[in-house]
């Protein structure tokens, strides 16, 4: 019977530290972070003006994923980001990037979905797979699409990835690129470069209401600022 009680008395303190640090992460209701989120098809059906309206979330940005490689386009990119700035909110897109393809031609499938006019924020770069290219070759493929998508917007876009990705292929090999880094053990991430991180995206397994299943969901870092990433759609 006593042994029965201790291992009740576990699981009850287990599930309580559980529930304390899943809600120590998603800190929207009572930290002053700037709060965002992360969305693709993945997500199904959004009600926008839910999301907009939940007054229990601080969200001033949404990321939406466009385009992958050269062909693939999110088949609820055109419908997201459409009803997210309908309810005024400030959205960006992305592409994932594969580093195998050909860089113009990820570019031009980029490009041909998101107008630099229909963009609230910079355009970001999700990079998580080598494609099996030693590292040398990624560094050069991915900074050779991050040039040409600087030249085709006019700005540097964002870099999405996770902090053991960056360390063991990326470090030292991105200057001049904010970070935007995932880490859900709920540590604010830190980089073996030393590197700054302007965003850290703190959990794959958010929720808020006008979504059924899980969002990411990230905050900005120190001091950084929705200036920094505003984009100016006058072009």
């Amino acid at each position: 019977m006593i042994k029965k009680w201790i291992i009740f008395l576990y699981l009850c303190i287990a599930f309580v530290s559980s529930a304390k640090a899943q809600y120590s992460i998603q800190c929207e209701d009572t930290c002053n972070h700037i709060h965002g989120l992360d969305m693709s098809h993945y997500q199904g059906d959004v009600w926008w003006e839910t999301v907009a309206e939940n007054s229990n979330h601080k969200l001033y940005y949404v990321y939406l994923k466009a385009t992958e490689g050269s062909t693939i386009i999110d088949k609820r990119y055109y419908e997201n980001i459409r009803a997210a700035q309908r309810h005024r909110m400030k959205v960006g897109s992305y592409h994932f990037y594969r580093p195998r393809t050909p860089q113009i031609e990820q570019l031009r499938n980029f490009r041909a979905q998101c107008r630099p006019q229909d963009q609230d924020l910079i355009p970001m770069v999700d990079i998580e797979t080598t494609g099996g290219l030693s590292d040398y070759a990624l560094r050069d493929s991915l900074n050779t699409f991050l040039e040409l998508m600087t030249q085709e917007y006019g700005v540097r876009p964002l870099v999405y990835t996770y902090t053991n990705f960056y360390n063991k292929h990326l470090s030292g090999s991105l200057d001049g690129y904010k970070l935007f880094i995932a880490q859900y053990n709920g540590r604010e991430p830190q980089l073996n470069d030393g590197r700054d991180i302007f965003a850290w995206q703190y959990t794959g397994k958010g929720s808020i209401n006008g979504v059924r299943g899980y969002v990411d969901k990230s905050r900005l870092i120190g001091r950084h600022s929705m200036r920094e990433i505003r984009y100016n759609r006058k072009r």
